[in-house]
């Protein structure tokens, strides 16, 4: 029963006889004429503009002053003229065109050099061609379409006057008429087809490239990166002070209680005393350990005085022998550091508990805007980067800061790791 109120669906021939004869009463043919009428009361004026402007900025470039305002109504009537466009676009026919990527620009450089950049921009240079191809094509465009809609009324109102009017023409009526409505049922898809033209022009060069939305990802994804590494270094540094304002502070008090207790208590049973001393020594345990992993998660002495003072300690607690240097005039970032002090403390441990090495060189040092580290040894080499190898780890921690990492391990040559951080 439901079925058979939809109305039949029109295919073949018959459909396209229907599209074309319905053209001129369509919405969207209206719509697409005005677009197009639009486009050249809007493009001829903004067209002309930029080429006055122009012309007046190479005349007048002896005055810089008037030189620069002229460079600035020219940016500003690019943009007037492209916002107006969008509505134009968005009014009509109903399409959204995407902002353009902008260049990011420091206010303290100051406004000449955000002119200088506006003007360099693909952004601009894509929107000024727009600007000059619908100063050239807008005024064709609309003369066709509205030609063929005036030509179209006018024969056929012309040619129902003769033939009411009774009068002798050099073109019979009815073929006026078949003129007039040609040009009628023309002038729809005339209007169509330019404005179909206009919006493949201004998705072209008014509105994002394919390479402005990659950047613009690439961007997006390299700031929620650093956002990501940065909350990860708060939590390690807030997960650091917990343990060692917190726990750390009860073991040590639980060991020197313990500590107390086997000195002062000589008259225990000696069952009494050994659990003493099992406590005394597991709590030392514990509390050497517990050191050792706040130290692993984000040492303090690295915020408060430096790589220099944080690896020294690394390298003074190593069981093989170290020979630091570090060379680092100015401080680079704190997740910088972070990973410096990972690299060389990851390193050192991997060589105590597999190298077999009897000497280690560290060398850090700042060259531009690059922190290089480099952890040599003469131990045994043959260090590969197998899965939940250390090594892996050290190659994902450098990576995730954009750094290099070079592994050099031939077999009974000793290892050497050289680490190229970013510090700008």
């Amino acid at each position: 029963m439901l079925a058979s109120r939809v109305p039949p669906v029109l295919s073949g021939p018959r459909a396209l006889v229907v599209a074309v004869l319905a053209a001129p009463a369509r919405r969207r043919s209206w719509l697409a004429t005005m677009h197009v009428a639009t486009g050249a009361l809007i493009g001829v004026p903004v067209g002309i503009a930029l080429l006055l402007l122009a012309a007046l900025t190479g005349l007048l470039a002896i005055t810089v002053v008037l030189a620069a305002i002229c460079l600035v109504a020219f940016v500003a009537c690019v943009d007037v003229g492209t916002s107006l466009h969008r509505a134009r676009f968005a009014a009509f026919l109903d399409v959204r065109l995407q902002r353009t990527r902008r260049e990011a620009v420091t206010k303290d450089k100051g406004w000449t050099a955000v002119l200088a950049v506006r003007l360099r921009e693909p952004a601009t240079l894509r929107q000024i061609g727009y600007h000059l191809l619908i100063l050239l094509l807008g005024p064709v465009s609309a003369a066709l379409v509205l030609s063929a809609w005036v030509a179209g009324v006018a024969l056929t109102l012309f040619a129902v006057l003769r033939l009411l009017s009774g009068g002798t023409a050099v073109v019979h009526p009815a073929a006026l008429v078949a003129l007039g409505l040609v040009a009628l049922l023309a002038a729809p898809w005339v209007a169509r087809g330019l404005a179909g033209l206009d919006v493949a022009l201004a998705r072209a060069l008014l509105q994002r490239s394919a390479r402005d939305v990659l950047a613009e990802k690439v961007e997006s994804l390299v700031e929620s990166r650093a956002g990501l590494r940065e909350a990860a270094d708060s939590e390690r540094r807030r997960i650091e002070r917990d343990l060692h304002d917190g726990t750390q502070q009860q073991l040590t008090s639980l060991a020197l209680n313990l500590g107390i207790a086997r000195q002062t208590l000589p008259d225990l049973s000696d069952p009494a005393r050994a659990a003493i001393v099992a406590a005394h020594e597991d709590a030392k345990a514990a509390l050497a350990d517990l050191r050792n992993l706040v130290r692993g998660l984000h040492p303090a002495v690295l915020d408060e005085r430096g790589l220099d003072a944080a690896l020294a300690g690394v390298c003074a607690r190593s069981p093989v022998p170290v020979a630091l240097t570090v060379d680092v005039d100015v401080r680079p970032s704190a997740g910088i550091e972070a990973v410096a002090y990972f690299v060389v403390s990851e390193s050192l441990t991997n060589i105590a508990k597999h190298a077999r090495a009897t000497r280690v060189e560290v060398s850090v040092r700042r060259t531009g805007g690059s922190l290089s580290i480099q952890v040599v040894d003469d131990g045994v080499g043959g260090a590969g980067e197998r899965d939940g190898s250390g090594l892996r780890g050290l190659r994902q921690r450098v990576a995730s800061v954009d750094g290099a990492l070079v592994l050099d391990s031939p077999a009974g040559g000793g290892t050497s790791i050289r680490v190229e951080l970013p510090c700008e």
